[in-house]
């Protein structure tokens, strides 16, 4: 049984989502499909690199990872299948993979040559399932495309340091559901570039000198409950290994989140300033 896993901005209203699963039962009547989400906002290279990076290892070797956001072809939009970490990706080459590729190398990578057999405006339809299943029933790569040994890389996806190694430039990537703000700052590059040092987070006109373990860290005084802190804001280093400006016990409707109490939005600038003599804050950076 082939397990395929579709990652979409299609949203649940139309009738996209379902026409891309009857046609892989159509082709493989026993696959498992799962819906990584279709909630991606449209277009949004970065949010979808995102959300797949944190999500494809959870699944078993062997899975095929079908992904249809911004990929209508162009000149500048080729389509691509992809062998890595074990897992096959089936997607457009708009740089949404480059977030996964930065740390592990592809196994192959081809470009998909089966359009000139099919014209299609829903590829993800057309295409990325013909691919999909071909795949699952142990097809080479190689036949439906030619190898390829580059694949197009999103620079804002990457964070940099300035030459004296004492300030890290990241930003926002990606939103979650609470309202927090994710950034491409990693745990591992804080500890690499940090080097021990103190740090100052800043955040348009927030910043932050600590940063938690967990959310509910920030109840530093047991004699106040839980609820008394809601509203608090607070940097962490999410289950993901990024790092995440949050509110504590956020909820959109009441409360609020990071994003629209602190006036953070996607790309907006994160950076990191190392000083010498301000002890670090933290605590999990082993």
């Amino acid at each position: 049984m082939s397990i395929i896993t579709l990652t979409t901005d299609f949203g649940t209203k139309d009738h996209f989502v379902g026409a891309v699963k009857g046609a892989i039962y159509s082709e493989l009547p026993d696959a498992k499909i799962v819906d990584i989400t279709h909630e991606v906002s449209p277009f949004s290279i970065t949010e979808t690199a995102y959300i797949l990076k944190n999500s494809y290892k959870s699944f078993p070797k062997g899975t095929i990872h079908i992904v249809g956001v911004d990929s209508e072809l162009s000149d500048d939009n080729k389509h691509i299948a992809i062998e890595l970490d074990g897992h096959f990706f089936v997607c457009p080459d708009n740089g949404l993979i480059s977030m996964i590729a930065s740390e592990i190398q592809p196994s192959k990578i081809v470009e998909i040559n089966i359009h000139d057999r099919v014209e299609s405006s829903f590829p993800v339809l057309d295409v990325f399932v013909q691919v999909a299943c071909f795949i699952a029933r142990g097809g080479n790569l190689t036949v439906i495309g030619k190898e390829i040994s580059e694949l197009k890389k999103i620079v804002e996806i990457q964070p940099k340091t300035n030459q004296q190694q004492n300030q890290i430039t990241g930003g926002i990537i990606y939103i979650d559901n609470y309202g927090n703000v994710i950034t491409n700052i990693s745990k591992k590059m804080l500890k690499d570039i940090g080097k021990g040092r103190g740090f100052i987070v800043h955040a348009r006109k927030h910043f932050f000198t600590k940063i938690f373990n967990k959310y509910n860290e920030v109840v530093s005084n047991e004699s106040y409950s839980n609820q008394q802190y809601e509203g608090h804001k607070l940097a962490i280093f999410n289950s993901a290994g990024y790092l995440e400006i949050a509110i504590y016990r956020s909820n959109l409707d009441t409360v609020g989140g990071a994003s629209t109490l602190l006036g953070l939005g996607y790309r907006d600038a994160i950076i990191i300033d190392f000083i010498d003599d301000i002890k670090p804050d933290f605590t999990h950076l082993t």
